[in-house]
């Protein structure tokens, strides 16, 4: 193969349901998490990790997406004439940071329909793909260490994440055997989505960050619609698996679940702490708080 992957498919086409009412005229994609929609974190992760073109796929009542990461002229003009130079830099950085190309999927058929949209977009080339939904914290970032791993191996890359006990049962789940030499790479052999605990074949739960080649598009045409008549990306990984070599790896980082209510909850504090302007004060008052 010995291709760059250059590319990063971001799904955003999603009802939202677990942030309604909000949802219901707000992308779940640009909830903010702190003063940044989520969206925005995983396209900076992207271009930290050496990406060049970001797709996104859309959906009815996303346009909020497009409007975000395209030019505001008018509110440019006008922080230009109140000396707003610092709020200016701010917002001029969102639409100048990335090549960006969208392309509409007309119904939410699922993760692996949404993948398949991009087809044309991607081309014949190894792509990533990035779910908003999953902010995930790292000094390297997430797509990155993926990258690195493969480049070495030149293989489909999913991140996974060591999951304990019952919550195990919430997710898509590895089977394989640890790369020699390698503590944090697995060698998929195959996959169980969403098995009871005492039937789960690793802890290694998949997260939404994966690597693909191109073959997964000819396989996800193939493959049949699954629960709820939507297609899989995970059936279609499944295939995969029959002709070439998919790799899991336990990525390092933390990740939040920013498409769930708790999640979303952690990831504002735990990234509001961390910030110069706001940790100091904000720390002050968790601790004011009688909980």
């Amino acid at each position: 193969m010995n291709k760059k992957v250059r590319k990063a498919v971001f799904p955003a086409a999603g009802l939202g349901t677990r942030f309604l009412p909000a949802t219901k005229s707000i992308p779940k994609e640009m909830l903010a998490l702190v003063d940044k929609p989520i969206i925005q974190y995983g396209v900076e992760e992207a271009l930290a990790a050496g990406i060049e073109q970001i797709i996104i796929v859309t959906g009815r009542g996303k346009s909020a997406i497009e409007d975000h990461f395209d030019v505001s002229f008018e509110l440019e003009s006008t922080l230009e004439r109140r000396g707003k130079k610092e709020l200016l830099a701010i917002t001029r950085n969102v639409s100048n940071m990335v090549e960006l190309s969208y392309v509409r999927q007309k119904e939410a058929r699922g993760l692996g329909h949404a993948v398949l949209m991009a087809r044309d977009l991607v081309g014949d080339e190894p792509f990533s793909v990035i779910l908003p939904d999953d902010v995930i914290d790292a000094p390297v970032p997430c797509l990155k260490q993926m990258l690195d791993v493969f480049n070495q191996l030149q293989g489909s890359v999913l991140a996974t994440q060591i999951v304990e006990g019952p919550a195990i049962s919430a997710y898509g789940v590895l089977d394989g055997k640890q790369v020699a030499g390698n503590a944090r790479v697995m060698e998929v052999k195959g996959m169980v989505e969403k098995p009871k605990p005492a039937e789960a074949p690793s802890k290694n739960a998949i997260i939404g960050r994966y690597i693909l080649t191109p073959k997964i598009f000819e396989l996800l045409e193939k493959t049949p619609l699954g629960a709820g008549g939507e297609l899989q990306l995970t059936d279609g990984i499944k295939g995969l698996l029959e002709t070439e070599k998919v790799y899991g790896y336990i990525f390092e980082g933390t990740r939040y679940d920013a498409g769930d209510k708790l999640g979303m909850l952690k990831a504002t504090v735990d990234f509001a702490l961390k910030r110069e302007d706001l940790g100091p004060q904000f720390r002050e008052y968790l601790k004011s708080l009688s909980l």
